[in-house]
């Protein structure tokens, strides 16, 4: 049965914790250079609309460590440039691969890629969503602290596609998330109610607040991410305003519980979201956090195109 990683909805709680092991036990054998042939005589294609550093290079290495072939497919280099509908690549592209890694602008794509391809489609980041960041977020957190459940995390700024995503990956886990957010910057309500529905069966909770402080006091993870992504280019000025105070520095970092550790998807900008001083500092595991989505990628491979 072909599956496919639209969102996190699209996983039960056991099967996360199923994709958690995986990553730890490919992860292991990657690095002691194990050979690994999974997706032998395999081919992945990973489309891209938007720009990507991490996303596009974890998973490109992750499908070659499989012992798949991967193949980049820039929507600048596609007929999609020209206007081609995104159901007739879709179809086009289901009869060449195996599965699909997609990073778009609109949601809606993904949807479509899925519902006309035909094969495995992995969400690399939507508007709406990015659920492999979460997946390998939450991976790095249970590397790091031992648990999930029961951990309080405090994600501070705009409640965009990663928030969305960590709401229902911490509801998932039994995680007490609570996201500090400007007025008219608060995550997806639908998601926030589905992800509370969620929380009630693993002991989690939900929150959103607009004071960054209270968010984090007590918090034994702290989460940022940019004041401005992808596409919101044109609100940047008015961004940059309303986001002042939502910054994680030292001083709010003090706030949070004295084992507490941060992270940030990337890329940072040092000094607006948070500060050199914090990211460099001997709390952060951001590097940590950006290596293992090449060893999330390789887990939600696996699971994907074996289930």
């Amino acid at each position: 049965m072909t599956r496919s990683l639209l969102s996190l909805k699209d996983l039960k709680s056991k099967e996360l914790l199923d994709v958690f092991a995986r990553i730890q036990s490919l992860k292991s054998k990657i690095i002691r250079h194990k050979e690994i042939n999974i997706l032998k005589n395999m081919v992945v294609g990973l489309l891209f609309t938007k720009p990507s550093t991490r996303t596009r290079t974890s998973f490109e290495a992750a499908v070659l460590h499989l012992g798949g072939k991967a193949i980049y497919l820039p929507s600048s280099d596609l007929q999609l440039k020209r206007g081609e509908p995104v159901k007739d690549t879709a179809r086009v592209l289901g009869s060449y691969l195996d599965g699909l890694v997609a990073r778009v602008y609109a949601h809606q794509d993904i949807v479509e890629l899925a519902e006309y391809s035909g094969i495995t489609v992995i969400n690399g980041l939507s508007d709406l969503v990015h659920p492999t960041q979460a997946i390998c977020d939450l991976f790095t957190i249970q590397e790091v602290k031992q648990k999930l459940t029961g951990l309080k995390l405090a994600f501070v700024g705009d409640g965009d596609n990663v928030c969305n995503s960590l709401f229902l990956g911490c509801a998932m886990c039994g995680i007490n998330m609570i996201a500090a957010c400007p007025e008219g910057y608060f995550p997806n309500q639908d998601i926030l109610e589905e992800g509370r529905k969620i929380a009630k069966n693993t002991g989690g909770s939900l929150e959103v607040v607009t004071d960054p402080a209270e968010a984090v006091k007590g918090a034994d993870v702290l989460y940022s991410d940019v004041w401005v992504s992808m596409g919101d280019e044109s609100q940047k000025e008015a961004r940059l305003k309303v986001f002042q105070g939502y910054q994680i520095n030292s001083d709010l970092l003090k706030t949070a519980n004295k084992n507490a550790i941060v992270m940030h998807c990337l890329p940072a900008h040092r000094g607006l979201e948070i500060t050199d001083e914090v990211i460099e500092g001997p709390q952060s595991v951001v590097w940590q956090q950006a290596a293992n989505k090449m060893y999330g990628a390789v887990g939600i491979l696996d699971f994907f195109l074996r289930c």
